[in-house]
C-alpha cells in the first residue's frame, strides 16, 4: 500500500521499465475500484478503468500523465492509500 500522491510518480517510474504486455495496477483498499495500465507498444498504453466507470482508453507517452492524475481523481475521491501490482500478461493479470 502506497499514499495516494505518491501513486501517479510511482505508478508512471515503473511504467517506463516494463516491456511490452506488462502492467501497472491500482486498487483501492477494497480491491473493487480501480485502474489498470498495460503497455502495448514502445510508446503506447491501454488505460482500463474499473469501478465508478467502465472505460479503456489508448494513451501515448506524453499524453499519459495528464489521463492518468483525471483517472485517479475519478476513481480513488475518497482514498488516501492504494495499492499497486504490477505484472506481465499471462501472469494472473486481469
Amino acid at each position: 500500500m502506497i499514499d495516494l500522491g505518491s501513486a501517479l510518480p510511482s505508478a508512471l517510474n515503473r511504467l517506463k521499465r516494463l516491456e511490452v504486455g506488462g502492467f501497472v495496477e491500482l486498487l483501492t483498499f477494497k480491491r473493487d475500484r480501480g485502474v489498470e495500465i498495460l503497455r502495448t507498444g514502445e510508446d503506447r498504453f491501454e488505460v482500463r478503468e474499473f469501478g465508478y466507470r467502465d472505460e479503456t482508453v489508448q494513451a501515448g507517452q506524453k499524453d499519459l500523465r495528464r489521463l492518468l492524475k483525471t483517472v485517479l481523481k475519478r476513481e480513488f475521491p475518497r482514498s488516501n492509500k492504494v495499492h499497486l501490482r504490477e505484472g506481465q500478461r499471462g501472469s494472473g493479470g486481469r
